[in-house]
């Protein structure tokens, strides 16, 4: 690089700094600026001789990330130092203990929680995201702040991958979505979420993104044009009423378009909400909610709303801390526009989420929603029975849950996820009276402990000193708390039954002159098809295993050919479970190949997705079936690609012309005469593919069905479904994928 490179590159640097400071978000002191001065001296020290991949200095990436953590997330000066410094101590031989002694230790705590998420074994045989995320969410025990910083941290990265291997593009971009997404929602940064969301879509699905954006692009004039008609006739009516406000148009993410695209099975064109309005407005505290109804008013007096689509979260706020009010009015042209009435404090929430709601916690005897979270997940963070990814869909299931609200007898409100059931409420006042209870009224009527809670009921809770958890209860509930309670109930219940085992199973064993070992132990459990050796010493103890069984183990045992030749074709040949329910695919056929090297090599067909040649797929190392091959675009794709990147192979077909496969489709239309002889006429006729099985039901002038076709591969699939909708009365036709 040449001196004036140099010199421009330092020019670029100091220009960054000036502006992290001119947009922070907190009000700085003196004393706040020589902090961050010092840590950005620290940094650019630090990182000197390092660059990025795209060959910029990498200088530019802690600056970026502490300019986000100060505008976007809204934090002080000492996570904006934190996040100068979050690589210094993992790149170079910088200590926390240095960093400590240059500053304080609060910055050197966000410091070491930062770095203790980055120092994972990457060489790691279980799942390393997911071990990974539920290290970086114990450091939320110290200080909910490090993780403020690290989705900082990954925003940038994500907004800087073009100069990456699209392999490592698609694994962080998973991980982005499965993980990252949900928090930043969480934790009430929702235009962080929305970025991030966007972003991992651009990687994970780059056609499905161009093709949505490019849509966006064609149609911006004239849906600036609709807003402005809406926008106009509102802002008239609010200025006659003279309250200070500003409306924002706000176009919907391309991440949530391709979401009600997937989820309704409709086209860019038939998504009804691409568009929202949203009007801000200033007032005094006492004066906010009575001016939000009133804004309702003046929208709804212009343009119908949706009974079924008004959100109050200003009588009742989410517990991220959000407020505002959702209104869907039918707009000109018979189309729903989203109308979001927020006030400007509300709105600070909703933008910077952590940081604002603190700005505006007024020290109230109410404990607030956040801290409630923060403890129910450190709660969950010390059940250490459950497995890492096992704790990964737990905590993302109760992450973007709607929320629905219950009082207590005494009147008292508790917000639960939707679809929690009285069992979950229980559990959630507090352990001992879930573990403790025996019935459950809802609305002053007994109900079964899975009945599921509406938004408003009533519930009280009857207990018994008795009672005890069964394991139908994990079917009772929903929520991951209740779930980690009644497992770990059972659990101890589970290992003194064990225990009790194990002692029998000795003295029986002993009987049959065997003596119990490791070796015996592993032994019996594949003998028993058991997963672990707690299985096995449970089943004893229940009285589950026979005596009978025990000596046909040990005959078994004694005939040491007979167990060989066993073993050896239980290593070679395939389980007869998966011959059955598991569509088989041997190399023989050339189908596909796997990794750089095109290697080809025994798979399977993942049933969850049901892969056809031609279709965009992807190999996954399982641990005991194998390779199986799944889709791109399969429900577990980015779960997979996240929690075990190290698992999955990139595939490729290579010849399909030597077999054929099963695909179903669904149909839907209005119910004309002679449809299923059309269908037929189109399907076999012209296409050369063979029909498996067809089924049609008719109601009420509109019908639903099924087919089942043969076909070689996914370019005749979609010549086929294109054909089927031409027919007359068709309204739609879509690929089914078996769960």
């Amino acid at each position: 690089m040449t001196e004036i490179d140099i010199e421009k590159e330092n020019k670029a640097i100091a220009q960054e700094y000036k502006e992290l400071l001119r947009i922070s978000y907190q009000t700085l002191t003196t004393e706040d600026k020589k902090l961050i001065r010092k840590a950005f001296d620290v940094a650019v020290e630090a990182h000197k001789d390092q660059r990025r991949k795209s060959g910029e200095a990498y200088i530019f990436h802690p600056i970026a990330v502490a300019k986000i953590v100060a505008s976007e997330i809204g934090l002080g000066a000492t996570s904006i130092a934190a996040a100068l410094m979050h690589d210094v101590v993992e790149d170079t031989p910088t200590t926390v203990k240095d960093i400590e002694r240059m500053f304080n230790p609060k910055v050197a705590q966000l410091v070491e929680g930062l770095t203790k998420i980055s120092l994972v074994q990457k060489d790691m045989n279980v799942s390393m995201q997911a071990e990974n995320f539920r290290k970086m969410l114990l450091t939320l025990n110290d200080d909910v702040r490090v993780i403020l910083i690290k989705i900082a941290d990954r925003l940038h990265n994500m907004q800087t991958m073009e100069s990456m291997a699209d392999y490592k593009q698609v694994k962080i971009a998973s991980e982005t979505l499965y993980i990252y997404a949900p928090l930043a929602h969480r934790l009430g940064l929702y235009n962080i979420k929305t970025k991030l969301e966007d972003l991992g879509l651009k990687y994970t699905e780059p056609v499905v993104y161009k093709t949505i954006i490019s849509k966006i692009k064609e149609t911006k004039e004239q849906q600036d044009a609709y807003i402005k008609d809406i926008s106009d006739v509102i802002k008239a009516s609010l200025d006659i009423e003279s309250i200070d406000y500003v409306i924002k148009g706000r176009p919907k993410s391309i991440y949530s378009i391709r979401r009600k695209m997937k989820a309704q099975n409709v086209s860019f064109d038939e998504v009804y909400d691409k568009f929202a309005l949203r009007i801000v407005y200033k007032s005094p505290p006492n004066e906010e909610k009575f001016l939000a109804w009133k804004i309702y008013s003046i929208v709804t007096d212009h343009y119908r709303p949706s009974p079924s689509r008004l959100r109050d979260w200003i009588s009742s706020p989410k517990s991220t801390g959000y407020e505002a009010l959702h209104i869907t009015v039918m707009g000109p042209k018979g189309r729903w526009v989203e109308i979001q009435v927020r006030s400007e404090r509300m709105d600070e929430i909703a933008e910077k989420g952590y940081a604002a709601h603190y700005k505006y916690k007024n020290g109230g005897s109410e404990e607030n929603g956040l801290d409630v979270w923060l403890n129910l997940l450190k709660e969950a963070l010390e059940n250490s029975e459950t497995s890492a990814v096992d704790f990964v869909e737990d905590f993302k299931m109760n992450l973007y849950s709607k929320e629905i609200y219950i009082f207590t007898p005494k009147g008292d409100i508790k917000s639960l996820p939707k679809g929690a059931t009285s069992l979950d409420f229980a559990f959630s006042i507090h352990s001992e009276i879930g573990i403790k209870t025996r019935g459950t009224r809802v609305n002053g009527k007994l109900v079964p402990l899975n009945h599921e809670l509406k938004s408003g009921d009533q519930v009280e809770i009857i207990t018994s000193a008795n009672q005890k958890p069964t394991i139908n209860w994990l079917d009772y509930v929903t929520t991951s708390r209740a779930k980690n309670k009644i497992r770990n109930v059972l659990n101890e219940n589970t290992k003194k039954i064990a225990e009790e085992g194990k002692e029998i199973l000795t003295r029986k064993l002993k009987h049959l002159k065997i003596t119990v070992n490791e070796s015996v132990v592993n032994e019996l459990v594949n003998f028993f098809q058991l997963k672990t050796s707690l299985d096995l010493f449970y089943r004893v103890g229940v009285g589950s295993i026979e005596n009978q069984q025990l000596k046909d183990y040990a005959a078994q045992k004694s005939n040491t050919l007979i167990n060989f030749f066993k073993n050896k074709i239980k290593r070679n040949g395939p389980t007869a479970d998966s011959d059955i329910h598991k569509p088989v695919l041997s190399n023989k056929f050339d189908m596909l190949v796997f990794g750089k090297e095109e290697d080809k090599l025994d798979y399977k067909f993942s049933s969850c997705c049901n892969p056809i040649p031609g279709d965009q797929v992807f190999g996954f190392v399982t641990i005991n079936e194998g390779i199986k091959v799944h889709k791109k675009d399969c429900p577990n794709a980015i779960a997979m690609q996240s929690n075990y990147a190290y698992r999955i192979m990139q595939a490729k077909w290579i010849d399909s012309s030597q077999q054929e496969f099963k695909a179903t489709l669904n149909i839907t239309g209005m119910d004309t005469l002679g449809l299923t002889n059309q269908l037929t006429k189109v399907i076999s006729g012209n296409m050369n593919v063979n029909i498996q099985s067809i089924t049609l039901n008719g109601e009420a002038g509109l019908f639903k069905g099924q087919l089942t076709v043969v076909v070689q591969n996914s370019t005749l699939l979609k010549k086929l479904i294109e054909n089927i909708k031409k027919i007359d009365g068709i309204d739609k036709v879509t690929r089914v994928y078996q769960n």
